[in-house]
């Protein structure tokens, strides 16, 4: 790298003297081409549910749902992640609601691909929003069966691709899963649909609240630390990376986001495709919550924390500043 002649010939500062000048000099940008926006869908009517330890995130009724989604669309969002609330009777020990083609997550998706044609939307592919123990796939003798979970996750995708998701984004880290999903929806005819991989998941403790949000965290019987990667290590990432890119994954991602800086800029480097952070529900809660209680300035802390991931090399973010963040960014 070359360096600059030092002081006093080289002032940095003359660089940062006015806002013309910091902008034409800025080696990254933020709009809203870069955000998706994580959605709650809950069933019943007129439902506006706030979550709790989410400050400002509501879970949403189908009847809802598309005025609640206009403003994002209107700011320019190009997509919607959409995540269920399943009623607690429609829970059971293999995640059969799962593969319901009139499941939540199918009737908002066709409902949203209706109402907004040219909005991407991501469909997330895991059990525990629908098993009774909470877990990403089905449970043998005490332990997340890899392979029969996999014959449940790839009816969940296809099902889903069919209602209108044009984006699958497995979650659950089974192995083999991305090649397995590939194949599903191919042998559907269903070639264009798209999968985001959760490539690089971490069992993380930032979860606590989206669990809350979709109603899984109770029902969690244990940790998911078999199946959910340690957060030690970072050349096991770019194993999981490597493997879902060779089963077909369009896009990968990294999830949580900020802990997990280091491993967005050595997926962007060693792979260069495109790459995404989510940043979770509990780096959300954080940021909200201190701004709530006026230790931080929310918009402020918004805006620099979304920056940090496309300065460490995503291409997008998912999260739940996305709206705001989207009006911000319009207002200049």
């Amino acid at each position: 790298m070359r360096h600059h002649a030092p002081f006093p010939v080289s002032r940095p500062r003359r660089n940062r003297l006015d806002d013309a000048t910091r902008r034409l000099v800025a080696e990254n940008r933020l709009s809203a081409d870069d955000l998706i926006w994580p959605i709650f869908v809950t069933e019943g009517e007129g439902q506006r549910q706030a979550v709790a330890s989410m400050p400002g995130v509501e879970r949403v009724s189908l009847d809802l749902l598309v005025d609640h989604v206009g403003p994002a669309a209107e700011l320019g969002i190009p997509a919607i992640a959409l995540f269920p609330v399943t009623p607690q009777e429609k829970k059971d020990a293999e995640g059969t609601e799962a593969k319901n083609p009139e499941n939540l997550m199918c009737r908002a998706a066709r409902l949203l691909s209706s109402s907004f044609p040219g909005l991407a939307l991501v469909g997330d592919v895991a059990l525990d929003p629908y098993t009774d123990h909470g877990h990403d796939g089905v449970i043998r003798d005490g332990y997340v069966h890899n392979d029969e979970s996999l014959e449940v996750l790839t009816a969940q995708a296809v099902v889903q691709s069919e209602a209108g998701i044009g984006i699958i984004a497995p979650s659950d880290m089974m192995d083999g899963r991305v090649g397995a999903i590939r194949a599903a929806l191919d042998a559907k005819g269903q070639i264009n649909t798209r999968i985001m991989s959760y490539s690089a998941k971490y069992a993380s403790a930032f979860y606590g609240p989206f669990r809350d949000a979709v109603g899984s965290g109770g029902a969690l019987k244990g940790d998911k630390k078999t199946y959910q990667m340690n957060p030690a290590n970072t050349d096991e990432a770019l194993r999981e990376v490597a493997a879902d890119l060779a089963e077909g994954a369009d896009m990968v991602m990294v999830k949580p986001g900020m802990p997990y800086l280091d491993i967005i800029r050595r997926v962007k480097d060693e792979f260069a495709v495109p790459t995404f952070a989510y940043q979770v529900s509990g780096e959300y809660a954080m940021i909200a919550a201190a701004a709530q209680n006026g230790w931080i300035d929310r918009e402020k802390a918004m805006l620099e924390s979304l920056m940090a991931f496309r300065r460490a090399g995503a291409d997008g973010v998912l999260t739940y500043f996305a709206v705001d963040a989207a009006k911000r960014l319009r207002a200049g």
